[in-house]
């Protein structure tokens, strides 16, 4: 005869008893459509990329693009980049261009 106990047994001693583990649901994000903008300085895209030279040593790029033109306004090359050297980039660009009515990012773990 088998009872639940035995069946209990049998079946965490074959490891049948571990949880599954569900999926954690996010909120639904309100998703606003791409604007092309009809003038250059209305948007800016910011954006972190990385590589690894020849040599193992990665590095890290922050890349400013207009999205009117697609002008790569600023590129700037570090081993790292912390944030206040992300904002004495943005100083720098905003005195020489003037100030965005947005600035657009991907919302990644760089931000």
């Amino acid at each position: 005869m088998w009872n639940h106990k035995r069946v209990y047994r049998i079946y965490t001693s074959m490891r049948l008893n571990l949880r599954n583990k569900r999926k954690k649901r996010l909120p639904a994000r309100v998703k606003a459509p791409l604007l092309c903008p009809i003038g250059p300085n209305i948007t800016w895209s910011l954006d972190f990329m990385h590589d690894t030279l020849s040599t193992g040593k990665s590095i890290r790029t922050l890349d400013i693009i207009d999205d009117f033109n697609r002008e790569a306004l600023s590129i700037t090359v570090d081993t790292s980049l912390p944030a206040a050297r992300v904002v004495k980039e943005l100083e720098k660009l905003v005195e020489w261009r003037g100030k965005p009515e947005s600035i657009r990012s991907d919302n990644g773990l760089s931000f």
